[in-house]
């Protein structure tokens, strides 16, 4: 019997150790994919459950008209409240269509932390587009806007207490009483609770929505950084130094005047936070003294 020639049992060799060189890196990976694929699959049913028992919740809405019925309640109420604002002697400044819209993205807002407590983040945006989003479009609110502006609230919900499943979560991994955790989660996000209001004031934000430009969206940009941190120091109660009460709330206040398009109202912003500026600077030089 021949014994193979070297020339012949090298390739044969080599092929051999190729295939289980291949075998061997690839067996974890498909393997990997495989759980991967497993894992996806078990967690899309509890997506899927949710967006079944959403989608009975939608068809109620839509075959009842509710979310058109809540829009005109909304913006009735928001109305009635925007007269009588305007009527107020320093308040009749704005018109009573500018305050008909600020009402009704307030109660807009808190209806969506309500309806979004408890829910998965999928399931909250379907529940939401379709009972809070007819209501801003009554407004004539850009459809992309008013999408951005219910999600964002719904989310904001899972660090709203006292359902801050967000928050309470957390405080399981971290071993903290979850009623505190809640309490600060929410503190300290509730500074963010202005950026859908830029949405609405200043669609240049989104980048996508219509009369976008550059300039608008600088501007937009630097006045909601301004509001959040204004509205972060109130209620945290702390630039420099400890804020008195009253302080905290005339911080608060002026935030809003950050969120509202334009450098007019910018400028007025800043100027009002100049005193607070120039208290906190006092307060800190016998610390560093």
């Amino acid at each position: 019997m021949q014994t193979p020639r070297p020339a012949t049992a090298r390739p044969t060799i080599a092929c051999r150790l190729s295939t289980l060189t291949l075998l061997r890196v690839f067996t974890p990976l498909f393997a990997n994919l495989w759980e991967s694929l497993a894992v996806g699959a078990r967690n899309t049913l509890a997506v899927g459950a949710a967006a079944a028992t959403v989608g009975i919740v939608v068809g109620v809405v839509t075959l009842t008209g509710v979310g058109f019925r809540l829009g005109y309640v909304v913006v009735q109420t928001a109305t009635d409240v925007g007269t009588f604002l305007s009527t107020l002697p320093v308040l009749s400044y704005f018109t009573v269509t500018q305050w008909a819209l600020f009402v009704s993205l307030i109660l807009i807002a808190v209806s969506c932390i309500i309806m979004g407590a408890g829910i998965p983040t999928t399931a909250t945006y379907i529940i939401l587009v379709a009972v809070a989003a007819p209501a801003l479009a009554q407004l004539q609110v850009e459809p992309i806007v008013a999408h951005f502006f219910v999600f964002y609230y719904g989310v904001l919900a899972d660090i709203t207490p006292p359902v801050a499943l967000a928050a309470y979560a957390a405080a399981g991994i971290a071993g903290s009483n979850p009623f505190e955790t809640g309490n600060t989660a929410f503190r300290l996000g509730i500074a963010k609770a202005l950026v859908p209001f830029v949405f609405v004031y200043s669609p240049a934000l989104l980048l996508v929505a219509n009369g976008f430009t550059w300039m608008a969206f600088t501007i937009t940009l630097a006045g909601a950084m301004l509001g959040i941190a204004s509205l972060g120091i109130a209620f945290s109660g702390y630039l420099m130094a400890p804020l008195k009460t009253w302080e905290r709330w005339w911080v608060a206040i002026v935030s809003f005047l950050f969120i509202a398009p334009g450098l007019l109202t910018m400028a007025i912003g800043l100027c009002l936070m100049a005193p607070i500026l120039i208290l906190q600077l006092r307060r800190t030089k016998p610390q560093l003294r």
